[in-house]
């Protein structure tokens, strides 16, 4: 368990530092605002997808904590060129994870998103690291924002 600790937070530290895809995406098909009043996270999530369901392009703007970050970060890694069926998987999966007991988290499936099971024993943060992923489905589904409560 101390090494899944010690990715967890290696990960965290390396992505809410230097997120990845942390810019704007000019016209996107898909865009929405996620806020996290907790914490005040607040992010925008731009998606491209092409007329195949392929997410070609996912980024993100806003401010918040280091898990926060982090997660939109991998997400944004994570997402690039699969479908959007396959984005609703590994959402369902990866917060399946974080809320339930028992759930093991799937390497395959979840890759580095995987070091954030360690989330799970912080119930507080688990809206912290969800709050992109509930902001994509938002996004694909055309609603414009979403927040945790």
């Amino acid at each position: 368990m101390s090494d899944l600790l010690d990715l967890y937070k290696e990960v965290v530290i390396d992505h809410g530092r230097r997120p990845r895809n942390f810019r704007v995406i000019e016209a996107p098909s898909h865009k929405a605002d996620g806020y996290n009043p907790l914490c005040g996270d607040r992010l925008t999530l731009y998606v491209q997808v092409d007329n195949d369901g392929v997410i070609q392009d996912v980024a993100f703007k806003g401010s918040g904590c280091a898990i926060s970050t982090a997660s939109a970060s991998l997400l944004t890694e994570h997402l690039r060129g699969k479908t959007v069926e396959q984005a609703a998987k590994i959402f369902d999966h990866f917060h399946r994870v974080l809320t339930e007991d028992g759930v093991d988290s799937d390497s395959t499936l979840l890759g580095k998103l995987a070091a954030l099971e360690g989330v799970r024993q912080y119930p507080t943060r688990v809206k912290c690291a969800t709050l992109a992923w509930h902001t994509l489905h938002s996004a694909l589904n055309d609603e414009g924002h979403v927040t945790t409560e």
